[in-house]
């Protein structure tokens, strides 16, 4: 069953930088990474090691203390080197060195059951991979999804051809699309562009997104196929995610190899690169980013929903893509914010050459201060989702559930929000307040 979707509200960022699906491809040699709890919303860590311990690809390094069935596993061999640790002595990430090792951990695979499959996700540390929505958090082994949707492409700025990214096969496809129907009382929803180069077999259900970002986020998919109410659960994941499962099925081990896509204006020769998991920026980066005396800001994903983690930081999830952009800091700009430049990045038509079809390089900069919103209706105009925004974002500000609810704020994530905060006038962090309404609504209601 093929079903298409149109989706006309949204903006495609017209960004320098793009890595071509010719551009070359790179294999640097890596020597550490970095686990993040912080990637994993819902997860709340509970360390299975200590510094010192040899780890093998794919044991486990820590896991939910409210679910111990639910792991973040090393995606490399090598040694535990460090467990940083924040205020509170909150755990923020687990280093390991990567050593000569190739040990990998193999799982026996019965996939002839929900309850088997369950197990081996699990037990492969692939289930932390997938979302839950309501909260848009890592899902609870305990619950069965109503539906669960999948995204084959990425809309984002400058995102690399996500089936690059996964290499997969069609067997795999198949062998993951059929676990998952297993998981779920509903529908398996697998969301590509119209030149999907593989098969979609039953019993999934096959969708054809044309539209600008955020069409490729499966939020904004579930929302324009099958929304989810209160009461409901849907769970939500990439095809990376999904070829991994294939995998993992396949062949009893979990892959943490990634290509990942290092693109921005200030990248020499933007390309793939041949990677893993939670991998140090730096030797990816190394020898690829422009010597312009410029102060530069390196992002682990896409300027609208990435992390600025720096040359020392580590990739973080989903760990598809590095930009690298201007920070802005050093710029000496005549009349600041208020310039009428044409090289300026804007949503306007109002803008003078806005009209004109070329790329732009913007920097950091968010460009004016922070102010009380304004009721525009700018969010409408980039989020195709059947809610009114703005109001979703006062009863978020006022903890008001009833409203929260009404409103729609089970079908959200933050990411979904990212291009209404770079279209806000008023300069309103929305992904933070959307994560913070989440979280608090999660903890009342639960």
């Amino acid at each position: 069953m093929d079903n298409t979707i149109k989706l006309k509200r949204g903006l495609d960022l017209s960004l320098a930088g793009g890595a071509d699906s010719d551009a070359p491809v790179r294999t640097p040699a890596i020597n550490k990474v970095s686990v993040n709890p912080d990637d994993f919303p819902g997860f709340q860590p509970r360390m299975l090691v200590k510094e010192g311990d040899s780890v093998s690809a794919g044991a486990p390094l820590m896991c939910c203390k409210r679910h111990p069935e639910v792991t973040l596993c090393s995606p490399a061999a090598g040694t535990v080197t460090a467990i940083v640790r924040g205020e509170r002595r909150k755990i923020l990430r687990v280093e390991v060195t990567i050593g000569n090792s190739n040990d990998t951990i193999r799982h026996t695979i019965d996939s002839s059951s929900a309850q088997s499959i369950r197990t081996t996700l699990l037990a492969g540390g692939l289930w932390a991979y997938m979302r839950q929505r309501p909260y848009d958090i890592v899902p609870s082994p305990e619950v069965t999804p109503r539906d669960i949707f999948i995204t084959a492409f990425d809309s984002a700025p400058l995102a690399p051809d996500l089936m690059t990214v996964a290499g997969g096969t069609q067997a795999e496809l198949d062998a993951a699309l059929k676990a998952l129907a297993m998981l779920t009382t509903g529908k398996v929803y697998l969301s590509t562009r119209s030149d999907f180069r593989l098969n979609v077999c039953e019993p999934a259900v096959h969708v054809t997104v044309d539209g600008p970002h955020p069409a490729g986020n499966p939020g904004i998919q579930a929302a324009n196929i099958a929304p989810v109410n209160k009461g409901e659960t849907i769970w939500t994941l990439d095809i990376v995610t999904l070829m991994r499962i294939g995998r993992l099925i396949l062949t009893g081990t979990a892959d943490y190899a990634t290509t990942i896509a290092l693109t921005g204006s200030e990248v020499i020769t933007p390309c793939y690169i041949r990677a893993i998991d939670c991998a140090q920026i730096k030797p990816l980066v190394s020898g690829d980013i422009k010597d312009d005396h410029r102060h530069h800001r390196i992002i682990s994903g896409n300027v609208l929903t990435g992390s600025n983690v720096g040359i020392d930081g580590f990739l973080r999830y989903p760990y598809r893509q590095i930009t690298v952009i201007p920070e802005g800091d050093d710029v000496d700009e005549f009349m600041g914010w208020a310039s009428m430049s044409p090289s300026k990045l804007t949503a306007s038509r109002a803008f003078p050459l806005s009209a004109l079809r070329r790329r732009f390089a913007p920097d950091a900069r968010i460009l004016g201060g922070r102010r009380a919103m304004i009721m525009s209706g700018v969010y409408d105009k980039v989020l195709p989702m059947d809610i009114l925004p703005e109001y979703l974002l006062k009863a978020i500000q006022a903890r008001d559930i009833d409203r929260m609810e009404q409103l729609g704020i089970y079908e959200v994530a933050p990411e979904d929000f990212a291009l209404c905060e770079f279209v806000d006038p008023s300069k309103i962090e929305v992904q933070r307040i959307v994560r913070e309404g989440l979280d608090y609504l999660r903890k009342e209601l639960e």
